[in-house]
């Protein structure tokens, strides 16, 4: 039976940083009371962004970097011949933006994959409060370390592992997410389609397919549409040993 879904309760968008279950995930992680004040009064939130719907697009002036409260978001970016390419998945906690920083413009695109509640950040304002509160400035150094890690992680999945060690790694790191918003690390809907799954991993949707039905056969998952059940961690693990499966992939 698939995992309830919880509703958005829209007066939730208006909870300020210090009352956030999310401050040691996002921007305010080690931040005093009266610094994290400076900073919820630069945060705009709106109105819960619907599934499909963009925060931005490729080629936007950028303006601000956003974190998710509630929901995910998937970044992507279009080639030279029209086909999409996902660059990765944003959920509660994390932020997106950051590579609008460079140019005035961001590079890739980000699209809801379900109802979201968002808090935009600016970037004038939030430059502004790293120079004055060095608590900011070391997480945005945090925050930008980690996207480096990231894609390091990501190259080396894509280069030396099997479709099998990919897809592992994948769910594990997804795991571990949940895991560290004190969700179930074994119980967790997949907020994207088998599509966005194999565009990522650089593998036909077939083939992911193929791959849930075989861990499934031999026991490593339950798979119920989206709902995913892991219930052999340690065999999991095994799959992927030495691979950066608990990173942001």
């Amino acid at each position: 039976m698939p995992a309830k879904q919880h509703k958005i309760n829209i007066d939730s968008i208006k909870v300020s940083c210090g009352d956030c279950s999310l401050t040691d995930l996002c921007l305010p992680h080690g931040m005093n009371g009266q610094d994290m004040d400076k900073l919820d009064k630069i945060v705009r939130r709106h109105q819960p962004y619907q599934p499909g719907q963009h925060v931005y697009r490729a080629g936007d002036p950028s303006r601000s970097l956003f974190a998710v409260r509630s929901g995910a978001l998937k970044s992507y970016c279009t080639t030279q011949d029209g086909d999409e390419q996902v660059l990765g998945f944003t959920l509660p906690g994390e932020i997106v933006g950051l590579d609008g920083m460079s140019d005035g413009a961001y590079a890739s695109s980000s699209i809801t994959l379900e109802t979201a509640s968002i808090c935009e950040m600016p970037y004038e304002a939030l430059e502004d409060l790293c120079q004055s509160l060095p608590g900011l400035n070391r997480q945005m150094m945090r925050v930008v370390s980690k996207e480096i890690t990231t894609d390091q992680g990501m190259l080396l999945l894509l280069g030396k592992r099997t479709a099998e060690e990919r897809l592992a790694a994948f769910l594990l790191s997804l795991s571990s997410r949940y895991e560290s918003r004190g969700l179930s690390r074994q119980t967790f809907n997949l907020p994207m389609s088998r599509q966005d799954i194999g565009n990522y991993l650089g593998l036909a949707i077939e083939t992911v397919s193929r791959l849930f039905a075989s861990f499934q056969k031999h026991g490593l998952l339950s798979v119920n549409r989206r709902e995913i059940i892991i219930l052999d961690m340690q065999r999991l693990n095994s799959m992927v040993e030495g691979c950066a499966g608990s990173s942001k992939l």
